[in-house]
């Protein structure tokens, strides 16, 4: 059997490893999760921001019928990338397992919980026979206990107030101080890092981040950005959860471009 007939028959079944160790049909969901548009997660001292691109096929879609953002509860909102329907299915598990959290032990779901629970979901997907692995991304943003105003903490405890973390096609979770998924991930984590570097100071604000992620999905063009086709959400202290108008987005980008 050649190398093309054997990864063929491996193809066939996502719980099937080949023989050097791949799952073929996680490696396509993560395709799938680059093909979609892009999405920017930063973490801040004031709070998490949430930025992503929406991909309008038509002039005549209503950009507001496209949400790639979306709020869980609260304190917690969730940043897709990949197949829109997957991700819609994911949104609800979130909410639902936020909810029962709040019945269960009446306090609101940490974001490094919420970001375990959806992990086993999705990597449930990749080895029970009869379903395909979810075909998106996630990234998940959530502003816990110390940030909703319990207790007093230092000033360098801003990785246990405000958190940010990814969930992969793999059901992976990994926590990030900021990072991208979707089209040109690669590249766009590399201009967060890049921009970082430089202007640390001014990215630890929230208006910081709200613009360090918007010029991100914005970088390596040549063309005036259209601000409909832009979601930017921001989780702060409080908690708040703050998804910032056509109007803002337009303001923002205008002062990046310049």
């Amino acid at each position: 059997m050649d190398g093309g007939a054997r990864q063929q028959a491996y193809d066939r079944g996502h719980t099937i490893f080949s023989p050097d160790g791949r799952l073929y049909q996680v490696e396509y969901a993560r395709e799938a999760v680059e093909r979609g548009s892009p999405a920017v997660g930063v973490r801040t001292d004031g709070g998490v921001v949430l930025a992503a691109r929406k991909r309008l096929g038509s002039p005549l879609l209503e950009p507001e019928s496209v949400s790639k953002v979306h709020r869980v509860d609260d304190h917690l909102a969730v940043a897709s990338a990949g197949h829109a329907a997957d991700a819609r299915r994911l949104v609800e598990e979130a909410r639902v397992a936020s909810q029962r959290h709040r019945l269960r032990y009446d306090e609101p779901m940490p974001a490094e919980s919420l970001t375990t629970a959806l992990a086993d979901e999705v990597q449930e997907r990749t080895q029970t026979g009869g379903a395909r692995p979810y075909g998106a991304a996630l990234l998940v943003a959530g502003a816990d206990a110390a940030a909703s105003g319990v207790g007093e903490p230092s000033a360098n405890d801003v990785e246990k107030r405000f958190r940010l973390f990814e969930v992969d096609p793999s059901g992976t979770p990994y926590g990030w101080r900021a990072t991208a998924i979707g089209n040109g991930s690669s590249g766009l984590r590399g201009y967060v890092e890049a921009e970082l570097a430089e202007r640390d100071a001014a990215a630890a604000t929230l208006d910081g981040g709200v613009e360090l992620a918007l010029g991100a999905l914005t970088s390596g063009e040549e063309t005036e950005p259209e601000p409909a086709a832009f979601e930017c959400w921001t989780i702060g202290p409080g908690p708040t959860i703050d998804p910032r108008s056509t109007d803002e987005i337009a303001a923002t980008l205008g002062g990046a471009a310049s």
